[in-house]
C-alpha cells in the first residue's frame, strides 16, 4: 500500500486529481470508478478546471460509480446520479451514455447487481477506483462485518453511517437504510485504488485500514490486499500511525517517474 500524507484536504484532493489526470493522459479510453461524498469534492473541482485550462479530455473515458440508495431515482436532489451530474459530469466534455451509477429503483435489484457487475466486465473492467473512507472503516457501501469477496449487492447502512449521512437528508428518517454497492471483491478488481480520507474524524479508520490487521470489522483493511492501492491522507487523519514517518521517507524518496508532483 503507497500512503502519501499531505498538509491538508486542499493538497491530498489536487494530487488526487493529478494522478487521475495522468492516467487519462495516457489512456484516454480509461474507466473510472468514481465515488461520492464531501471527501471528493475538491478532487471533482480541480479535475473540471484541468479540463477547462488544460484542455483534459473525457470524450471517451468511461465511468462507474461505487453506489446508490434504494428507492431514490437519479432525478433526486441526495441521489448519487444527480449528485455526480451536477458537481462533475455536467461541467466536463463525457458522453453521458459511458456513466454508469447503480439504478436504485430498479424493478428488480438483485438483477441490476449482477447486471452491473456484467456491464464493469463489458467496459473491460476498471482501470482506477476512486474511494472514500467511512468512520467505521467502509468502501462504498461495504460495512463492517462484510464479506471481504463481496460483489455487487444490496447492503444494510450501519448506525454510524446513517448518523453520519443523514445531515444532508434533513433528518434520519428521511435518509434510506439501504444501497446497491459495489462489492469488496468488485473495488479489488479495479487495476487501481486511490482513496481519499481527511481530518481528525478519520484518524481511527486510517490506522486500521493502513496498520490494523486485515480484517472483516474494518472492510477498507482488504486494500492491503491489493497490487496497486495508493492512500492518500492528511495530517489530521495520519496521526495516530505509528509509521507516519517510514511513509514520509518513502514518499520523500521516489524516482522521478515515482512521483506525482
Amino acid at each position: 500500500m503507497e500512503v502519501i500524507i499531505r498538509k491538508d484536504a486542499e493538497a491530498g484532493c489536487i494530487l488526487g486529481a493529478k494522478i487521475i489526470a495522468r492516467l487519462v493522459h495516457e489512456k484516454p479510453t480509461a474507466v473510472l470508478g468514481l465515488a461520492t461524498g464531501r471527501t471528493p469534492l475538491r478532487l471533482y473541482q480541480e479535475l473540471i478546471r484541468m479540463h477547462r485550462d488544460e484542455g483534459l479530455d473525457f470524450s471517451r473515458v468511461t465511468t462507474f460509480n461505487l453506489d446508490e440508495y434504494v428507492g431514490l431515482p437519479g432525478t433526486h436532489d441526495q441521489s448519487y446520479r444527480y449528485f455526480m451530474r451536477e458537481n462533475f459530469f455536467r461541467h466536463i466534455n463525457i458522453d453521458q451514455s459511458r456513466t454508469h451509477v447503480p439504478n436504485g429503483t430498479a424493478t428488480d435489484l438483485h438483477e441490476e447487481c449482477r447486471a452491473y457487475e456484467h456491464r464493469i466486465a463489458l467496459a473491460g473492467g476498471i482501470d482506477l477506483q476512486l474511494l472514500g473512507l467511512g468512520r467505521n472503516g467502509h468502501i462504498g457501501f461495504n460495512e463492517p462485518s462484510g464479506s471481504l469477496r463481496s460483489r455487487t449487492w444490496i447492503k444494510i447502512l450501519s448506525e454510524q453511517t446513517l448518523r453520519d449521512n443523514s445531515d444532508v437528508f434533513g433528518n434520519r428518517e428521511s435518509m434510506p437504510r439501504h444501497a446497491m454497492t459495489m462489492g469488496i471483491g468488485t473495488i479489488l478488481d479495479a487495476r487501481r485504488c486511490l482513496l481519499l480520507a481527511f481530518g481528525p474524524p478519520k484518524t481511527r479508520a486510517v490506522q486500521a485500514m493502513i496498520e490494523g490487521p486485515l480484517a472483516a470489522i474494518c472492510p477498507a483493511s482488504a486494500l492491503q490486499l491489493h497490487p496497486r492501492a495508493t492512500v492518500i491522507v492528511d495530517e489530521a487523519s495520519a496521526s495516530a500511525l505509528e509509521y507516519a514517518d517510514h511513509y514520509r521517507w518513502i514518499d520523500a524518496n521516489k524516482l522521478p517517474w515515482q512521483r506525482y508532483d
